[in-house]
């Protein structure tokens, strides 16, 4: 329903008989004669790429017509005695001076023009363009977001995925990089049976960054409940086990399942090799130092982390990931699992050189609650300084974590928070980022706000 005394510039807004009708208010003729001029100037504005394209239709159409008149003149002058001379005589308004005549021509060709572009435009974008948003709107808000500046993130598991699903409102220029040491549940079970590395966190991120979430990405996030073989798997983790075996290559089976839910952005591994993450746990109450080996098995083991590392150590980076990061004007770490996401992408050798070598922003996102089993009793000072000790200090510009602390948590864990520690090593931002659902979790758009402020903020607007 279209809310009363709001001017709705869609041509079905306005009818025949010279009115426009909104809700139970109808509009003078002139009213929406003037909504109609004030929406087609709004095509001439910066950032569009259209004004190009119509001055070029403008200047083929002018040598079309000065060709044509040519031809005319010609004729006019070689039958002086044809029958039809008068007529043509009245429709070149001769009886008119020339500026006069040139106005009013020139003025009919540029509306004519104006029309026949704009009615072809819309015909052309209108399989692509959503119901109830105008053309314009639509046209102008992709532009906007493929001028935008372009963002690395590095992470895992759904933390990852709300932060993609908010940034894709601001930027399609997002690469996100992504662990592959899953070794648990439908992506472990594939990685063992097939061979491929995993590709759960891979398919939440194609999903967050997909340009139809509401049905073509639930249908590549649907898991099956039953089914000899099938009981436990993702489609979407099958399509990028089927596809690698189609394309031959692992990371072209992630580019195609892209291609397929047309997102916005990148997704790509950290490395191509087949690594295994290994922790040092301290057992409960004791000094002793356990060995265990596996992401799912790390969190499942009873104790203190204290360090991980890969298997092999010397695991090389993917080569595009490692471009993405120099190219990049913001790096993000997480949000995300701190041991089993974020700490094995930065560990594959290359990846957190080139986030140190690199002459972008770089934004830490804590997490907004502790996670069972990995990070129990950690605050963000504590998350900070574990990135620190396995890759070394100072290599974030700025600390994103939240203050609102409003919600139940899940037993055994508690909100992760700032302390004055963090306050003196690092520059800090607080903000109310948790979602009121589901209060352990970030909010999708208030997270990309905070982000793409404080980015703005300090950078100002991109110009390249």
């Amino acid at each position: 329903m279209r809310a009363v005394g709001h001017v709705d510039d869609s041509s079905e807004s306005c009818y025949h008989r010279g009115v426009m009708q909104n809700g139970d208010k109808k509009q003078p003729w002139w009213k929406c004669i003037f909504g109609r001029i004030k929406y087609g100037i709004r095509w001439l504005l910066p950032g569009l790429g259209f004004k190009r394209w119509l001055l070029l239709v403008i200047v083929g159409t002018m040598l079309l017509g000065l060709g044509l008149a040519l031809i005319v003149l010609d004729v006019y002058h070689n039958a002086p005695d044809a029958w039809w001379l008068p007529v043509l005589t009245a429709l070149s308004l001769q009886f008119l001076d020339r500026p006069i005549r040139f106005l009013v021509f020139g003025g009919l060709g540029v509306i004519l023009i104006l029309i026949g572009v704009w009615g072809s435009n819309r015909s052309l974008l209108k399989p692509f363009v959503r119901p109830g948003k105008p053309v314009l709107e639509t046209l102008s808000g992709y532009r906007r977001k493929e001028r935008g500046p372009r963002i690395v993130v590095l992470g895992g598991g759904h933390g990852l995925a709300a932060l993609l699903r908010g940034l894709k409102e601001y930027t399609h220029n997002i690469t996100a990089i992504v662990t592959v040491a899953d070794n648990g549940g439908s992506s472990g079970e594939l990685r063992k049976d097939i061979g491929i590395l995993p590709p759960g966190d891979i398919r939440n991120c194609l999903a967050a960054l997909s340009s139809d979430e509401a049905l073509i990405s639930q249908v590549f996030q649907y898991r099956f409940s039953a089914g000899a073989g099938l009981e436990g798997h993702s489609l979407g983790n099958l399509l990028i086990t089927a596809l690698t075996e189609i394309t031959g290559s692992f990371e072209e089976a992630v580019a195609e399942s892209g291609r397929v839910l047309a997102i916005y952005g990148k997704v790509m591994p950290s490395t191509l090799s087949n690594v295994e993450l290994l922790a040092d746990i301290q057992e409960p109450g004791s000094e002793t130092i356990v060995h265990v080996l596996g992401e799912s098995q790390i969190t499942e083991a009873p104790g203190r982390i204290k360090r991980v590392w890969l298997n092999p150590a010397n695991t090389p980076a993917f080569p595009p990931a490692v471009s993405a990061i120099l190219e990049a004007n913001l790096i993000i770490v997480g949000p995300g699992s701190l041991y089993t996401s974020l700490l094995p992408n930065l560990l594959v050798m290359d990846l957190a050189g080139a986030v140190r070598a690199s002459r972008a922003l770089k934004f830490f996102i804590s997490n907004v609650a502790t996670q069972r089993g990995e990070t129990d009793g950690y605050n963000c000072s504590d998350h900070v300084q574990t990135v620190e000790k396995h890759i070394g200090e100072n290599l974030f510009d700025l600390v994103i974590c939240n203050k609102c602390f409003k919600g139940k948590l899940g037993r055994s864990v508690e909100w992760v928070k700032a302390n004055e520690e963090l306050r003196q090593h690092c520059n800090v931002y607080e903000s109310d980022l948790a979602d009121e659902i589901y209060p352990w979790r970030h909010d999708s758009k208030q997270l990309a706000k905070v982000v793409m402020d404080l980015f703005y903020d300090r950078t100002g607007p991109l110009t390249d």
